[in-house]
């Protein structure tokens, strides 16, 4: 029998077309839950941002996961196949070789724990959860609810124990620890160094092991429980407390394993669901993978009466959420912006408890009597700032003594201080500006203005041998090329300082066409979006895009080292190897860059409510507001090679910006960006520039 050419053409064509209407499907978000699109083992291989696959619960201060044999940071190597045990703290994506590592557990075989070698055979973790099964057929899982988990434990009929090392911290961290043993359970209190190594924190515990077992302690801080030989099943809840052993153990949750981990996952998929995304899955998967990192420090620190203690160590109450935990010089930039739009309950929490630092004796770096690990706190007076101009209540009159005898005992030594001090001392003048004392505003804005005659002198005349080297002439973790554009309140003083428009974006081009940026730190992180003050703003939306989701070329790295081979393809990638080498997440502030650049907007100065904008990097994604409100930003010809801005649109009127407000933003609705391939290159958009004067 014979069929026409033209059938057989035709069925082919029908079912191409069918395939790649399948793939087309298989290859959108769809009706994906945000939480099932979550890599928890992004950045957690190498030095490629400090992340771990730990479970873990939206900003708790407990977080169960492994310790492996070698080990990063946060005590996890992906590719590690040897485990030496668990612990249930951990400070996410942050330097010094991190902070945490508190109540290590192990389970054993035989009736040593040194004998039983934990080899990794199979391993699986999604949001509020991991598992891990090791060649000795010992199988452990844990989940975390709030600052309680849980661990369960498979093993084989035999001698067996659970090890339990009370004085085990990262990067010999730990100080003291007191504990009680109380039949199969142990209260106790560990204290230890924090992040860097400079002050210390105390946290209490109250762990149970399920079963008739006996505690024997073999030594200093360590201890046994034996488990039934004919057992195959341990089991272990958990929780932590800044406030007293007691407290612990009433926040211990005796649901079972399945509610737990359910609840958990639930949880966590309300929070991720803040943002909704359409647009390609592999795209969506990475955006929620770095959203979830901006999701897991500051600590929530208040137990379920409200009670707390402050960074003195003071027991306090409060009807509010109080937390702590702050890498501030890196996420104010980025993290806690974001968190002011999408998480404005816990935010609010967060700007009332960084005001509180004011109240006990707040310093740059952690305090002795910390209630959990922490980093470091400089800028937050220019987050206060920023949250009250955002509609965030600051009681700026009751602390402004403190913040004064801050920015009095500001640092100047080095050309980087200096432009930091500037300022925090232009944020003490907008605040006393917010309190009406002319007097004082005066002072401190003559004090901000001070930036140029610092500015001048180090950063002004780039002809000098050392401009591109790192840590030239003290400077931090940067070099001179980085820091000379870190003024972000006075970019109009700036580019007069650097003589005028013309001479500012020649100095633009030749910083992005040196391949002179860095994106391994924050130092010049806002440089990208320079651009954007001057009449060629695509640009900025050129280089926002190309960061976020193109090949770029890096030379610099977060060991303050250049050219130990450049770097040469994309930064942010759906791999345990994510993220340039070196580089560190800091606390979720590199992934929040990238939330809000594939969002189309990103804060422009923090201290005032301001965002300029990019093409985003989906076709559209809705951020879901308090009081059911809904801000929507969608994308006319989107296409990823449209890169460029060539009209928008504010609730159906065309907006005649580069920039919108976190006004525009809260009062909800829709912003459309029409995409090119071809830049406006002579813009005549209204441009948002910061300026002192």
């Amino acid at each position: 029998m014979k069929i026409s050419f033209k059938i057989i053409t035709l069925l082919l064509f029908v079912k191409l077309n069918v395939l790649a209407q399948s793939k087309t499907r298989l290859n959108t978000i769809g009706n994906s839950k945000p939480v099932d699109l979550v890599n928890v083992f992004l950045g957690s291989s190498g030095d490629h941002g400090q992340m771990s696959p730990a479970a873990s619960y939206p900003f708790s201060m407990l977080s169960i996961g492994p310790q492996t044999y070698p080990k990063t940071h946060t005590g996890y190597e992906y590719l590690a196949k040897k485990f030496e045990g668990f612990t249930h703290n951990r400070f996410e994506g942050v330097g010094c070789q991190g902070s945490g590592g508190n109540i290590f557990v192990k389970p054993f075989l035989g009736d040593d724990p040194k004998e039983t070698e934990l080899i990794k055979s199979s391993e699986k973790a999604v949001p509020g959860y991991y598992e891990v099964g090791f060649e000795n057929k010992i199988k452990a899982s844990f989940s975390v609810l709030g600052n309680a988990g849980k661990h369960v434990y498979q093993f084989p009929k035999g001698e067996k124990g659970i090890y339990l090392d009370l004085g085990y911290a990262f990067n010999g961290a730990f100080v003291a620890e007191e504990h009680v043993i109380n039949q199969n359970s142990i209260s106790g209190w560990i204290e230890s160094k924090t992040t860097c190594g400079v002050g210390k924190y105390r946290i209490y515990y109250h762990l149970i092991v399920t079963g008739n077992v006996k505690w024997t302690e073999i030594s200093d801080h360590k201890l046994i429980a034996k488990l039934n030989e004919e057992s195959t099943f341990a089991e272990i809840n958990v929780a932590l407390s800044s406030v007293s052993m007691q407290a612990a153990e009433l926040a211990i949750n005796n649901k079972t394993f399945a509610e737990i981990k359910s609840q958990s996952s639930a949880d966590w998929n309300a929070n991720l669901s803040k943002i909704e995304l359409k647009g390609d899955l592999k795209d969506a998967k990475l955006f929620y993978s770095l959203l979830y990192r901006t999701m897991q420090s500051p600590y929530v620190i208040s137990d379920q009466d409200g009670q707390y203690r402050n960074t003195k160590g003071e027991l306090k109450k409060d009807k509010q959420i109080r937390y702590n935990g702050w890498a501030i010089w890196d996420n104010y930039r980025t993290q806690l912006p974001l968190l002011s739009i999408i998480m404005p309950d816990r935010y609010a929490g967060m700007v009332t408890s960084i005001a509180d630092l004011y109240n006990s004796g707040k310093k740059d770096y952690a305090g002795q009597k910390e209630p959990s690990n922490t980093v470091r706190s400089e800028h937050a007076i220019v987050v206060l700032l920023d949250a009250y101009r955002k509609g965030y209540p600051v009681d700026f009159a009751k602390i402004a003594d403190s913040l004064e005898k801050e920015v009095k005992g500001l640092d100047y030594k080095s050309p980087d201080k200096a432009l930091e001090s500037s300022y925090d001392n232009w944020a003490m003048a907008e605040i006393f500006k917010i309190l009406k004392n002319p007097q004082r505003t005066e002072f401190y804005k003559a004090k901000a203005l001070e930036y140029k005659k610092y500015w001048n002198k180090d950063f002004k005349d780039l002809s000098k041998r050392d401009v591109d080297q790192m840590q030239a002439r003290g400077l931090y973790q940067g070099t001179i090329w980085q820091y000379r554009w870190f003024v972000p309140y006075d970019f109009k003083g700036l580019m007069e300082l650097d003589g005028g428009e013309e001479s500012y974006l020649a100095k633009l081009d030749e910083f992005f066409s040196r391949d002179l940026y860095n994106h391994a730190n924050e130092p010049d992180l806002q440089v990208p979006l320079m651009y954007n003050v001057t009449k060629q703003g695509y640009k900025s939306q050129y280089w926002m895009h190309q960061l976020a989701a193109d090949t770029v070329i890096q030379n610099y790295f977060n060991d303050n080292s250049r050219g130990i081979g450049s770097y040469i393809g994309k930064i942010y990638r759906n791999q345990p190897d994510a993220y340039l080498r070196t580089m560190d997440d800091d606390a979720g502030a590199m992934s929040a860059w990238y939330i809000f650049t594939a969002s189309g907007f990103s804060p422009a100065c923090v201290g005032w409510p301001v965002y300029f904008l990019n093409v985003p990097l989906f076709s559209s994604i809705t951020y879901k507001l308090s009081k059911g409100k809904t801000f929507k930003v969608e994308v006319e010809n989107f296409d990823l090679r449209n890169k460029y801005i060539k009209q928008v649109f504010l609730n159906g009127k065309s907006l005649n910006k580069n920039y919108i407000t976190q006004e525009d933003i809260n009062a909800g609705g829709v912003l459309k960006i029409v995409a090119s391939s071809i830049p406006v290159k002579i813009s005549t958009t209204e441009n948002w520039i910061s300026t002192i004067e």
